[in-house]
């Protein structure tokens, strides 16, 4: 069985609709299409505006788990992929049987010390972005645009599905800033048109808990506690800045997996014909996408500079298509974007990373 990121280890007791490659990748497929279709049912989704600046984790960035005073885990089937640590406290219970891989536990060392003061740096950050929409409490059932959001309630839920949909730009940023989070049993933060892990955060002033067989994608700065109930699967960090993070409380043994956002790498290279041309001729654009072995799939914007003025799918080969005889006479910086997604991997279906094309100047001379 496979998530749409990354073939992980589940337990066979588990409800995952996610769960979806033993179908065959052509529901896989499907599924993803019809969640699009969905979106485009619904309508626009709600948008704040907001700086697009990047959050800078520094040596914080290499940790799946961090904890200023301790790290507990309590289930028999745990795995973490990325550095675990903790600082300025040093103490981890329960690894092993909790194993952590592409990464090492970092107890109240050099590292670790580096790693908090990073995470607080970005905590602060965060905190002061801006500007701020209010929304409900209840985030699942919802679609969410780039921005930074807060709510009255004090605390924010997840029951069922939130969509964060980046608007064709892989560089959105989403920001819930509130007292604390609770995911709901089976909940899902599903991430479409761009949107990446690496660009949503759950700021908190409290804690943080996260309910069975959940599937979190995004990242949690917390100033208490964080807990991760049996079967929950983490894409992206869990930190819990003066308290502690906990795994599995109870003797619960379903498989709980933490892992930092490890979505495969796409290249992503662009071509025009003719060019130079005249005011009026059609121009064709052709983006092409290049992976390590899956067949990438999804869409491709073409901008000139900042502008989106068009866009296409990527056909079985790879390429994606965009023709106008609209531009303007002058030279014209034209770039393709992928913007990653759900991709056929031979048995497996995989999150491919975004990518952005070389530039490519269109001469467009006056008729």
């Amino acid at each position: 069985m496979s998530d749409p990121d990354r073939t992980l280890p589940r337990s066979s007791a588990r409800p995952r609709l996610r769960q979806i490659t033993k179908y065959g990748v052509g529901v896989a497929l499907t599924v993803a299409i019809a969640t699009l279709a969905t979106l485009a049912i619904a309508g626009a989704p709600s948008t704040t505006l907001v700086a697009a600046d990047s959050v800078d984790l520094g040596d914080g960035a290499s940790f799946a788990v961090f904890a200023g005073t301790s790290v507990v885990n309590e289930n028999n089937d745990m795995s973490v992929s990325g550095n675990l640590g903790v600082s300025p406290g040093d103490t981890v219970v329960g690894f092993p049987p909790g194993v952590v891989t592409e990464g090492a536990i970092h107890a109240g060392d050099a590292l670790a010390a580096s790693a908090r003061a990073d995470f607080v740096a970005a905590y602060n950050d965060l905190t002061s972005r801006g500007p701020v929409t209010t929304v409900p409490t209840e985030l699942g059932g919802t679609t969410k645009g780039p921005g930074v959001y807060s709510t009255p309630g004090g605390a924010f839920t997840i029951n069922g599905v939130l969509t964060l949909d980046a608007q064709r730009d892989p560089d959105a940023i989403f920001v819930f800033r509130t007292t604390d989070l609770n995911a709901a049993q089976v909940s899902t933060i599903t991430l479409v048109r761009g949107a990446q892990i690496n660009n949503v955060y759950f700021v908190l002033t409290g804690s943080a808990t996260l309910g069975q067989w959940s599937t979190f994608r995004a990242n949690v700065l917390a100033q208490g506690t964080v807990a991760v109930s049996p079967g929950a699967v983490v894409f992206g960090r869990l930190v819990a800045l003066s308290e502690r993070a906990t795994m599995a409380t109870g003797t619960a043994s379903l498989s709980t997996h933490i892992s930092l956002p490890n979505n495969p790498p796409t290249t992503t290279t662009l071509t025009a014909s003719p060019n130079p041309s005249q005011q009026g001729e059609a121009v064709t654009f052709i983006a092409t996408v290049g992976t390590g072995g899956a067949q990438p799939q999804g869409e491709v914007v073409f901008k000139d500079g900042t502008t989106i003025i068009g866009s296409d799918l990527l056909n079985a080969f790879g390429s994606a298509t965009f023709t106008t005889s609209a531009l303007a006479p002058g030279e014209h910086q034209i770039t393709a974007v992928y913007l990653g997604g759900p991709s056929p991997n031979n048995e497996a279906v995989v999150t491919l990373a975004p990518s952005t094309s070389n530039g490519v100047i269109q001469v467009v001379s006056t008729t």
